[in-house]
C-alpha cells in the first residue's frame, strides 16, 4: 500500500509543478505583452520570479490578475478580427450583382450556355 501512496504523491507533485510552469509562462508572457509597464519594472518582476518564484507568482497573480485578463481578452479580439479580415480578403466578398456580371461576360464570350447562365443567376439571387 505504501507504493500506491508514493504514486499518488508523484502525480500530485507533477500536476502542481506543471500548473506552476503554466502560471510562470503566463506571467512572463503578460509582462512582455504589457506596454504600460516600464522595462525596469519588468526586470524587477523577472528577477523576483527567478529568486522567489512561488511568492512572486502569487503576488503577481493577485496584484495584476485583472490586467492580465483584460490584455488577454484584447489580444484575443485582435486576433479574431485579423482572422476574419483575412478570411474575407481570401474568400472575396463578391456581391450577387458581381456574380451575375461575371456570368454574363462568360455567356457573351460563349464559355457557358444560356441555361448555365440562368442557373448561376438564380443561385446568386438566392444568396442575396
Amino acid at each position: 500500500m505504501d507504493n500506491f501512496w508514493n504514486i499518488i504523491w508523484l502525480f500530485f507533485w507533477s500536476f502542481a509543478f506543471i500548473a506552476y510552469l503554466f502560471a510562470l509562462f503566463a506571467i512572463v508572457g503578460d509582462l512582455f505583452r504589457d506596454h504600460k509597464l516600464s522595462g525596469w519594472w519588468k526586470a524587477v518582476w523577472i528577477i523576483f520570479l527567478i529568486f522567489v518564484p512561488f511568492l512572486t507568482a502569487l503576488v503577481y497573480l493577485i496584484a495584476r490578475g485583472n490586467g492580465m485578463a483584460e490584455r488577454s481578452a484584447r489580444d484575443a479580439k485582435q486576433a479574431q478580427a485579423a482572422t476574419e479580415a483575412y478570411i474575407r480578403q481570401t474568400a472575396g466578398s463578391a456581391s450577387p450583382s458581381d456574380e451575375i456580371a461575371k456570368a454574363k461576360a462568360l455567356l457573351d464570350s460563349g464559355t457557358i450556355t444560356q441555361q448555365e447562365y440562368d442557373v448561376i443567376k438564380a443561385k446568386a439571387l438566392s444568396q442575396a
